[in-house]
């Protein structure tokens, strides 16, 4: 059976890669596609969040009793996260590729340094507290829309 850690782990790398495809797209002035390919992007990783603020976290929380933890982090970071795409799809519409990789810049290290975060810290706790449940959540993760 897959892992929380495994599959939340491996949409984090196809949300990167998708990432990096809106980026390159921006190197070359290629606005259409960087539209297109940023917007592809920027569905998986809300898609990423929704699983995570709308199961995973609320179900974690619930279980551990823990709210003010490393749950509330992840949900800030996220905030933050969503404040860059906005930023982006601004810098798109002006065809600013100063602004957009700049901000693609910032997005990088923190969506770096958040999913480290989820890997190796939380992934693993959300599995110790769910235990046998832990397969229940994951098929609520997948269900999500």
């Amino acid at each position: 059976m897959t892992s929380i850690s495994d599959y939340m782990g491996s949409d984090h790398r196809r949300c990167d890669e998708l990432f990096a495809i809106a980026e390159g797209h921006a190197s070359n002035g290629d606005w259409s596609a960087t539209q297109e390919s940023f917007t592809t992007f920027r569905q998986a990783t809300e898609h990423h969040f929704r699983m995570e603020e709308d199961v995973l976290f609320p179900g974690f929380e619930q279980a551990s009793g823990m709210t003010m933890g490393p749950t509330q982090v992840m949900r800030m970071e996220h905030t933050q996260m969503r404040e860059l795409f906005a930023s982006m799809q601004e810098a798109i519409e002006q065809k600013n590729s100063n602004a957009f990789l700049g901000d693609a810049e910032t997005l990088l290290i923190l969506m770096q340094q958040h999913n480290m975060k989820e890997e190796q810290i939380l992934y693993p706790m959300t599995e110790e507290t769910f235990g046998a449940q832990g397969g229940e959540v994951l098929a609520q993760m997948q269900s999500v829309e």
